[in-house]
């Protein structure tokens, strides 16, 4: 009979890293509504919500609490994955919700504790006086106490896989699966295929800065323009000075590279300089030197035209 108990609960034990994911569940909600409140008094006078914040958290989280652990007996961190409080202390094999008294002291540990520890700390920075320092020594060794607890708790839990938190412990109270788990089928052509495309991805990204993007275009250009049939216009256009032979605008600065054909300064020298092996798009003819225009058509008998 207690081996049958034993596998049972074995085949329904909540995984510890679920357990420990609706506890930063719950811190997150807690942190998002808190945002969301402190945006209703950014209107209003600096340091008046300082006062009553450790009120108006209790009540907050009081409010979470009625709606999610009292009527639910789970928290919202829990509900999203799927799991529960059972009362832990029941006998029967059938699932059995915390009962009344349970969910009260959980309130009571988790709200009323944070809400007193949050007060007590801004009583004793608020009046210095000489009296409260006893108080005050053993306020800081009851938390000093409860985190130890709470640690001795977590090595424990990270043994057993019960009991996430010290409140849980002391209480009764554990994790269990809302339904049954199923088994997971996963499939795996959609990962495949991200992995396919990333992995082209990544292959163009390397390939393509090792392809010489400007010589291959001039190499095209000096194919497909005689196969065009372009006409000798173009061709004296360039020669005569008027246009550039790689943007095809009006040459500012003309220089040239040893062939007739005439370049922007900027255009040849910056291609000049992106590759070594840089040929004229026009005739093919490789460069020997950038030089101005000195020869031919000068500038101001070009502007002249």
């Amino acid at each position: 009979m207690a081996s049958r108990e034993d596998k049972a609960q074995s085949a329904h034990r909540v995984l510890r890293i679920s357990q420990l994911d609706a506890l930063e569940l719950n811190k997150a909600l807690e942190q998002l509504v808190w945002s969301q409140v402190t945006q209703c008094f950014h209107g209003f006078q600096p340091g008046l919500l300082a006062r009553f914040e450790p009120e108006l958290k209790a009540l907050l989280w009081l409010f979470l609490w009625r709606f999610t652990v009292y009527s639910k007996n789970a928290t919202v961190g829990q509900s999203v994955l799927n799991i529960q409080y059972k009362n832990d202390f029941s006998t029967t094999l059938r699932y059995q919700p915390p009962s009344k008294n349970q969910k009260l002291w959980y309130a009571a540990c988790t709200i009323g504790g944070k809400w007193l520890e949050e007060r007590c700390y801004d009583l004793f920075r608020n009046h210095h006086l000489a009296s409260f320092g006893k108080a005050k020594q053993c306020l800081n060794f009851m938390v000093g106490l409860v985190q130890l607890g709470s640690l001795i708790n977590f090595l424990i839990f990270l043994q057993k896989g019960k009991f996430a938190t010290l409140t849980e412990r002391l209480l009764g109270i554990r994790s269990v699966f809302c339904k049954p788990q199923h088994v997971r089928e996963v499939g795996f052509e959609y990962m495949n295929r991200e992995l396919l495309w990333h992995g082209f991805a990544e292959f163009l990204i390397f390939l393509l800065p090792l392809i010489n993007t400007q010589k291959l275009k001039a190499k095209l250009s000096s194919w497909c323009i005689p196969l065009a049939g372009a006409p000798n216009g173009d061709s004296s256009l360039a020669s005569s000075g008027k246009q550039c032979s790689l943007c095809g605008e009006w040459p500012t600065m003309p220089h040239t590279i040893g062939c007739e054909h005439i370049f922007c300064y900027y255009c040849v020298k910056s291609s000049f300089l992106f590759d070594m092996f840089f040929t004229c798009p026009k005739c093919g003819a490789e460069v020997h030197s950038v030089q101005p225009l000195k020869s031919g058509i000068e500038v101001s008998e070009v502007n002249a035209l």
